[in-house]
Order: structure tokens, then C-alpha cells, then sequence
């Protein structure tokens, strides 16, 4: 159900601002929203898994956390990555 190492260096190399970066919003964004859509198609299959669905919704709110502070911060990265993660506003 978790990303394996390599989903996860795909998602990054695609969303880094440089090699080294690892931590900037977008990639923690992308990463949050893969980690949702599997959690959302696992709670599809399983209506009682109430411990995966109270995982869901952190990983939601933090994700809406990341989204607000992008938008603060540069509103035409906060663009892009809405668009192309398809991501509700």
C-alpha cells in the first residue's frame, strides 16, 4: 500500500527544484497526493478500515497545509502544481 523507494525517486526527480532537493513543497505535495489516491482506492475496497481513513485525512490536512503556504509564498508554482496534480482547490 506505501510507495515503494523507487515511486517515490520518480515523484521526486520529476517535482525537485534542483539535485539536492528533496524537501520543497512540490515534492512534498506530490508525494502527499500519490499516498492519497492509493489510500483513497484501499478505502474503496475496505469501508471499515477507520485506522487507513484517519490516515487519509492527516495526510489531507497536511497536504492543504503545504498548498496554503505555496500560495502564500509564489502563487504561479502553487498554479502549476494544482494543475498538474489535478488537485481540487
Amino acid at each position: 500500500m506505501a510507495l515503494t523507494k523507487s515511486e517515490k525517486n520518480t515523484i521526486i526527480k520529476k517535482w525537485q527544484l534542483n539535485e539536492k532537493d528533496t524537501a520543497s513543497p512540490e515534492v512534498q505535495i506530490a508525494l502527499l497526493t500519490e499516498e492519497i489516491n492509493l489510500l483513497t482506492k484501499h478505502l474503496i475496497k475496505n469501508k471499515k478500515d477507520v485506522h487507513s481513513l484517519t490516515g487519509l485525512r492527516k495526510k489531507v490536512g497536511k497536504r492543504t497545509d503545504l498548498l496554503r503556504y505555496l500560495k502564500s509564498r509564489d502563487e504561479e508554482r502553487y498554479n502549476k502544481i494544482v494543475k498538474e496534480l489535478n488537485i481540487r482547490k
